[in-house]
């Protein structure tokens, strides 16, 4: 009789028995529904994070075996180094135009290079190419002011090769000792007047790099042990390295220094 009475209560009334909370145990001891968080969207890569992820790896390079320079009068020039070890010297040139993403793909790059640097450009912005040194880099002449070399007179050319020593010793606190003359441009003078201001050896390049694209300067497209690779610090910088790099790993060659197969010769008598 009670329960009819509730029941009818309840008819009247419009409610109803109240139903489990989600999550809650029920009388069998089962759970209703629990919530589950929404994925974390992730971000998209950038352009400059899909190029580093494409950086070949290298193995350390091999023990260096130095060239032997003979003694004289003139430094010498080399277009590639005569080794047989499997090693390419990516050389890169001027530092006009220094964006940070080139400091991004050189630490993820973690291989050594050569930067021949014009003076006063390198000397207006110190920090970034010391960055650039903490991960690899070497700094060398490339003159003061870039110009052709080859038929000026020799104290011309004494100012802008020694001067150029003189004043990257000043801002990085190293004493360059190899050469490279603006333009691949020099003459008997120029490799006479390197040696006299104290560098050890000038060159020139068997590979070019621009627009992200490997140009060869022989009929055998392929990099070969002891090519030097040659490429600006310019907009598409991150682009050249990486077409640097593979072109590198494709000969199955490994990155080296040039400084640790060139041995520094005693500063000439005064």
């Amino acid at each position: 009789m009670l329960a009819t009475a509730v029941m009818a209560l309840a008819a009247c009334t419009g409610s109803a028995p109240a139903s489990p909370r989600a999550g809650a145990t029920s009388p069998t001891g089962a759970h209703g529904p629990a919530h589950t968080p929404s994925p974390t969207p992730t971000k998209p890569l950038t352009a400059l994070q899909k190029l580093v992820a494409k950086l070949p790896v290298f193995p350390a390079a091999p023990k260096a075996m130095p060239v032997h320079i003979t003694g004289g009068s003139s430094a010498p020039i080399f277009y590639r180094l005569p080794v047989t070890s499997k090693v390419a010297f990516l050389t890169i040139d001027d530092g006009i135009v220094a964006m940070p993403e080139d400091l991004t793909v050189m630490h993820a790059a973690h291989i050594p290079f050569t930067m021949f640097l014009i003076a006063p450009v390198a000397a207006r912005n110190p920090a970034f190419f010391k960055k650039l040194v903490a991960d690899g880099g070497m700094i060398e002449d490339h003159t003061l002011t870039h110009p052709i070399l080859r038929g000026r007179p020799e104290d011309f050319q004494e100012h802008e090769i020694c001067g150029a020593r003189t004043m990257l010793t000043h801002s990085f606190g190293r004493a360059p000792v190899l050469f490279r003359p603006p333009f691949g441009d020099y003459d008997r003078t120029t490799l006479r007047v390197v040696h006299d201001c104290g560098l050890t050896a000038a060159f020139y390049w068997s590979e070019t790099v621009r627009n992200g694209k490997v140009f060869y300067q022989t009929s055998v497209h392929k990099i070969k042990p002891g090519d030097i690779i040659l490429m600006h610090f310019r907009s598409t910088f991150p682009a050249d390295v990486l077409a640097a790099l593979t072109a590198i790993h494709k000969a199955g060659l490994t990155p080296a220094l040039l400084e640790d197969y060139i041995i520094p010769q005693p500063p000439p008598r005064p």
